[in-house]
């Protein structure tokens, strides 16, 4: 009898069990749960925070500058945005050479992203908790290492 090629000995209860994707997913929706439920009385979502977080580190930023700082895809900003913009947290202005636009954060924008902070600071150590501090020393060596190797275009 022929042996399997190494690949069929591969199951779909090993793919479930083991698969890190899988992993990473379940891990995120749980952690994104927390954030969303402490955020939700300024009507805000984790995502939508990291936008202004990242905005207002940024400055004035383009939006690829955006999506680049939070590894998201154009449409994933973009859905956010259109939100944030009739909100009134973000203005658009004309960029240097009229075909671009910068991000900005208005005043009130301004002001939920610091009103938001202490509900912040509940899901972050609530996060921190269901994970263990161990875990979320290696999750900030996984960013590190991955920031690293997308500096070097290896992703």
């Amino acid at each position: 009898m022929e042996a399997k090629p190494k690949t069929m000995e591969i199951t779909a209860e090993r793919i479930a069990e083991e698969c890190v994707a899988v992993r990473l997913r379940v891990l995120t929706r749980a952690v994104t749960s927390i954030y969303n439920r402490a955020l939700r009385p300024h009507r805000l979502t984790v995502s939508q925070m990291n936008i202004l977080v990242a905005i207002s580190c940024l400055g004035e930023a383009r939006q690829q500058a955006v999506c680049r700082a939070l590894h998201l895809e154009k449409s994933s900003l973009s859905r956010d945005l259109a939100r944030m913009l009739a909100r009134g947290w973000v203005n658009t202005l004309a960029g240097e050479d009229g075909r671009t636009s910068l991000l900005t954060l208005t005043t009130t924008g301004r002001r939920l992203l610091n009103k938001a902070i202490p509900a912040w600071q509940r899901a972050q150590q609530q996060a921190i908790a269901l994970m263990g501090d161990k875990q979320v020393a290696g999750l900030n060596r996984a960013v590190k290492t991955l920031r690293a190797a997308k500096a070097k275009n290896l992703i």
